[in-house]
């Protein structure tokens, strides 16, 4: 959910054709080799912030520091499942790249045409970079799902790398795709550390950020709240608001029909300094989500010491992760339970103790997150190994 300036998002499309960086000690000069980078046509619009879209970008900026020049190819649709004008702009886009260019390509736009990305992926070095794989959408229709899932398992068969960003989802691909595990790597989100929050009272502020959709599970959320109802806390909830309108309407009137309206606000995407006052009040962060493949949001509160309740599912384990000393800055339930939800949420209210183990947790993890150079750095080692025609390396 990281925001970006329009000064940043510049340095996409313009960035030194050479660049000093040390080696061995030294600082020599390197020109960079480019890298086309196909994203999604909203990848910078504010209304609809992402995990996936925050990545792309910040990963965009920090390619430079490595060696390559980002190209950006922002393909507007409907993706995965675009209409016929956003295929053919895709298409054209793919077709006039020289041969042997490396690619890098947004798993979104990528996964759900297949007839488009596997007859280009024998002239272009390419790679897919899959933030969810596209099966994984909570509320699509199981012949729906069934058919974006061949669709990618024939995109990420064709091309020579894939890229994930947990450990599990790396498992998860090679072992329902059945991919080469030599080919699908590891690129694990960074983050920014920020100043400590300070928090509310230390205890009743309640964060949830995530866009509002099945996916994100806000309607667990909001039953496990009723149920400890007797408790003071408030829960913000940010995130994008129209990616699926018919659910936001449904939770809201859930939250009106446990009464909760003033005490449960779905207050929209955030970005930048709002965003940042949005952590920076919260107390706990809260995460119901479904399926994750990493958890951004999560890494996020950690950066500003704020403790964790989330779900046991994907790669939000990894991304909650330990201490240096083996603690875990946060509680992890199972998915699809309120009751443990709820549960959990009594722990954090009634156990003082616990309340400080965790903030302290909290605040260790916040020095030893990976920063997004870490990111980019994985990544532009994946663009270097990119096999040409001949099978030389990039």
């Amino acid at each position: 959910m990281t925001d970006t300036t329009a000064a940043e998002r510049g340095r996409l499309a313009h960035v030194p054709a050479q660049r000093n960086v040390p080696r061995n000690g030294e600082t020599v000069p390197m020109s960079l080799r480019s890298v086309h980078f196909v994203l999604p046509g909203g990848v910078d619009d504010p209304a609809a912030p992402s995990g996936g879209n925050a990545y792309d970008r910040r990963t965009g900026l920090d390619l430079p520091g490595f060696g390559w020049r980002v190209r950006p190819v922002a393909v507007a649709g409907d993706w995965p499942r675009p209409g016929p004008h956003a295929r053919a702009e895709l298409a054209r886009a793919l077709r006039r790249l020289p041969d042997g260019a490396v690619v890098l390509l947004d798993g979104l736009v990528a996964c759900g045409v297949p007839e488009i990305v596997v007859p280009e992926s024998g002239r272009l070095r390419t790679a897919v970079l899959v933030h969810l794989p596209l099966a994984d959408e909570t509320g699509l229709d199981p012949a729906v799902a069934a058919d974006l899932d061949a669709r990618e398992r024939a995109v990420l068969r064709a091309v020579s790398a894939t890229v994930a960003t947990s450990d599990w989802a790396v498992r998860r691909l090679v072992a329902h795709h059945g991919l080469d595990p030599g080919r699908v790597h590891l690129a694990a989100p960074g983050a920014d550390i920020a100043p400590l929050a300070p928090g509310t009272d230390g205890v009743s502020r309640l964060l949830c950020v995530a866009a509002v959709t099945p996916r994100k599970g806000q309607h667990r959320l909001v039953e496990a709240l009723a149920e400890v109802a007797d408790l003071p806390w408030t829960c913000a909830c940010v995130g994008g608001l129209g990616q699926d309108p018919s659910y936001v309407g449904r939770l809201r009137a859930r939250i009106g029909a446990h009464g909760l309206g003033d005490r449960i606000a779905l207050a929209g995407p955030r970005t930048g300094a709002a965003l940042d006052a949005a952590y920076a009040t919260a107390d706990l962060m809260v995460l119901a989500s479904r399926a994750e493949t990493y958890g951004m949001a999560v890494t996020e509160a950690l950066a500003r010491g704020v403790p964790v309740l989330a779900t046991d599912v994907g790669g939000l384990p990894e991304a909650v992760g330990r201490a240096p000393d083996g603690t875990v800055p946060g509680l992890l339930v199972p998915p699809e339970d309120p009751a443990a939800l709820a549960a959990a949420l009594r722990g954090w209210f009634g156990e003082p103790d616990l309340r400080r183990r965790l903030r302290t947790a909290a605040r260790a993890r916040r020095t030893s997150l990976r920063g997004w150079a870490s990111t980019a750095q994985s990544l532009a080692t994946v663009l270097g190994r990119l096999p040409d025609l001949s099978g030389r390396p990039a």
